[in-house]
């Protein structure tokens, strides 16, 4: 049924554990993944209370540890896939819209399947966080797999 999946991961450890379970799915299914990790562009940190000014940052030194940590947090996933024996390949893409990116990715990928975690937060802190998963079902260009992650 599903051929290629979509995980997105931010390199938390719950993210890490709903990629864990995407990947072992993609094998009980004979399925590929691409893993995705999606970074934020500089311009986002500049305007957080100064950050980037408080701290030297520059442009190029913020896409540089940004890479770094995106490849970081994919190759965590593609280890996995390795171990699993699941076909894998990866994408890192800078956008505002985490959700978004998410969903241009698995079209582009042609994904037919996003593997997705979520904190399964309700009521106010839903609304004050909001929820990058509850996003990328509305804009989702495939279907949806919302893995509910367990707070340890």
């Amino acid at each position: 049924m599903f051929k290629k999946i979509l995980i997105p991961t931010d390199g938390s450890t719950l993210s890490a554990q709903a990629a864990n379970k995407g990947v072992s799915f993609a094998r009980q299914i004979g399925a590929e993944v691409v893993a995705l990790h999606v970074t934020q562009p500089f311009a986002a940190t500049v305007g957080f209370d100064g950050m980037a000014a408080a701290y030297a940052i520059t442009d190029e030194d913020y896409e540089k540890t940004a890479s770094q940590q995106s490849n970081k947090y994919i190759q965590a996933v593609l280890d996995r896939a390795e171990t699993a024996g699941v076909k894998a390949t990866s994408r890192s893409i800078s956008n505002f819209n985490v959700a978004d990116a998410v969903s241009t990715a698995a079209a582009e990928e042609e994904c037919d399947l996003i593997f997705i975690g979520s904190h399964g937060r309700s009521g106010l802190s839903r609304l004050l966080l909001g929820s990058v998963t509850a996003k990328v079902l509305n804009l989702a260009p495939c279907a949806v797999l919302v893995y509910r992650v367990k707070d340890n």
